[in-house]
């Protein structure tokens, strides 16, 4: 693997510190200007390799590597930079924070209008959306884990206050953030007659069988998850009006909409997070909010989370709710993407939603579910083999991997990106609102990392590394070269050079999507590596011959033939004790290790026979 993350986090870490930090200020905003989300994706580029990463972290400033404070030198000295974080950190949870205290999840200047031209009402600005909440459950957790530990060193009364104050607003922030998913989840019934319903089962009848059997055949595959969601999900949106799950002739999907549930219940808590404002999202999954929602489940239920204590118990009540959700939601898409004994509808691409839309992108985010799915339960490296080829096919198919030398409409997924509409953003008034995403190339390394991450080697993991090379470069392409900005992200016309080269401030969107790509490299290289069944056999195979000629020249009194030959014989059992420790956990190293015993004990085997006159 060519990625270097540690060199590449410390370069972004200083083009961030540069364009961010001013005048003894953190100065939020950028390409998409300033709203709940950019300005959390902005702090996020310094805080999550600070807090996911050991070698980046701050939060102890006798422990802050020299090039980490070389890198961050615009914020400060090791003393500096820690308060002034917590001092950044503060300010952004004032910014989005209502005067009666209820935290903001708005999606402000990122919402557009479906339409061109027509003008966005203030109430729609400030519309709850599901990025919001998601990225803010990743800050806060930031958050919480940096002040716990910094607390430990502060002595000041002054500075121990504002950490304390930082903390607890954190923690309301992270509660309003997961009542807000709770909130935002969707089930969507229908029957198998309806619009819906065909695109649903076109999906998943690769095998073109009788429309009947497909549907019944399906039921039956979710009849587990149909049953938790009657059964379990009992807070928040996403229990079907009517008992509808309880019909067998209706089918499902689920997930997360982009934003409240119309008519979402109020969640019952003893947590403080402001006002529950109603809903208007349609009461339906969208593939981009759930795959966002997912992620942001999973650093609740982190190992990282759980040995910090990041969590009190009504938060760890709501989090165990949210994976409930993940749970289900992970299972279903990932049957529905598997379903049948053909071909998989995964690999049918481009993935096509119930609402007849379909893109290469959806592919992308079904995929990764299912690789989070696999991730859970034990698969064959035949079926990983197989989402591998996806990954692949979609790098080619969106022009990652291979060229585009003419103006074509794969490149649309890359710019201006995918826009869809916000179903029922338009009953507050004003026009139907969209949301744009363009994150394809970074969302496909970090899935590349993560599959890699599940192999033990061999030609699929190689290919999926070798692939992660070819995005990468890619993504280097495409940073700004020009400006206070240069160093960050995004300029799509550094590979698609026939695109307008107008884009020279950077999108805290898409460079916090690379830092989590580097993020998850780090994390890849940081495990230990996987152990290789036929390397293990073979270490065993090599040990059990070396221990039997180690014991043989020990028997034929190899040891009392000088200080020299016994010194060499003592090292030569060193070394065998040390490939019989690591054997187990790394069987390349104790392969390397036994065939040079091997060679050193022909020699001296070749030595004492020529001594004896024994040819």
């Amino acid at each position: 693997m060519q990625i270097q993350p540690r060199q590449q986090l410390l370069e972004i870490w200083r083009a961030t510190a540069r364009v961010s930090y001013h005048d003894s200020q953190w100065v939020p905003g950028g390409r998409n200007g300033s709203n709940s989300i950019s300005d959390a994706e902005q702090l996020l580029c310094i805080m999550a390799p600070a807090t996911e990463i050991p070698l980046f972290r701050l939060d102890r400033p006798d422990a802050i590597a020299n090039d980490v404070l070389d890198t961050l030198k615009p914020i400060g000295d090791n003393l500096q930079i820690p308060q002034r974080l917590l001092k950044a950190l503060q300010a952004y949870l004032d910014r989005y924070t209502d005067a009666d205290g209820t935290p903001v999840f708005s999606g402000g200047s990122y919402f557009s209008p479906e339409e061109d031209g027509a003008e966005i009402k203030q109430d729609q600005y400030e519309l709850d959306v599901v990025d919001s909440f998601s990225i803010s459950i990743s800050l806060m957790l930031a958050t919480i884990g940096f002040t716990k530990t910094f607390r430990q060193l502060v002595t000041r009364p002054v500075l121990l206050r504002q950490v304390d104050e930082l903390e607890r607003a954190a923690n309301v922030r992270l509660s309003a953030a997961m009542a807000g998913l709770l909130r935002s989840f969707a089930v969507n019934v229908f029957t198998a007659e309806s619009e819906p319903g065909v695109e649903l089962l076109r999906t998943v009848n690769q095998e073109r069988r009788p429309s009947s059997q497909v549907v019944e055949d399906l039921r039956e595959a979710l009849r587990e998850i149909n049953a938790r969601l009657r059964d379990e999900v009992t807070i928040g949106s996403g229990a079907a009006e009517d008992n509808e799950l309880e019909n067998p002739n209706k089918l499902f999907e689920c997930g997360w909409s982009w934003g409240l549930v119309r008519n979402a219940p109020r969640i019952e808590t003893t947590a403080s997070i402001g006002e529950q404002r109603e809903g208007t999202a349609q009461n339906a999954p969208y593939l981009y909010f759930t795959t966002v929602a997912v992620d942001a489940i999973q650093a609740l239920s982190s190992e990282r989370t759980r040995l910090l204590g990041l969590l009190d118990t009504e938060q760890a009540r709501l989090a165990q709710s949210l994976q409930l959700r993940f749970e289900l939601t992970r299972s279903y898409w990932a049957t529905i993407a598997t379903f049948g004994s053909g071909g998989w509808p995964l690999e049918d691409l481009p993935w096509r939603t119930t609402d007849g839309v379909e893109f290469d992108y959806f592919s992308l985010l079904v995929g990764g579910m299912v690789i989070q799915d696999m991730q859970a339960v034990r698969v064959s490296n035949t079926e990983l083999r197989r989402v591998a080829g996806v990954l692949e096919q979609i790098a080619r198919r969106s022009r990652i991997t291979n060229r585009s030398t003419v103006p074509e409409t794969a490149i649309r997924v890359h710019h201006p990106g995918l826009r869809f509409a916000l179903e029922g953003s338009e009953d507050v008034g004003g026009p139907r609102l969209a949301w744009t995403v363009g994150d394809i190339s970074p969302t496909l390394l970090r899935r590349s990392f993560t599959l890699a991450g599940m192999l033990e080697g061999g030609p699929i993991r190689t290919g999926l590394l070798d692939l992660a090379d070819e995005v990468w470069e890619h993504l280097e392409q495409r940073a700004l070269r020009e400006g206070d900005d240069h160093g960050l992200w995004d300029r799509p016309a550094g590979v698609y050079k026939y695109l307008a080269d107008d884009q020279h401030e950077v999108s805290w969107y898409y460079t916090k999507r690379v830092i989590d790509c580097l993020v998850a490299a780090a994390r890849l290289i940081g495990d230990a590596p996987q152990r290789s069944t036929l390397l293990t056999e073979i270490a065993a195979d090599l040990l059990n011959e070396a221990d039997h000629l180690y014991s043989r020249e020990l028997l034929n009194g190899t040891t009392t033939r000088g200080e020299t030959l016994r010194i060499e014989l003592e090292r030569i059992g060193t070394e065998l004790r040390r490939a019989r420790t690591v054997r187990r956990e790394r069987p390349g190293v104790a392969v390397a290790v036994t065939e040079e015993v091997l060679r050193k004990l022909d020699r001296l085997s070749a030595a004492r026979k020529a001594d004896s006159g024994v040819t």
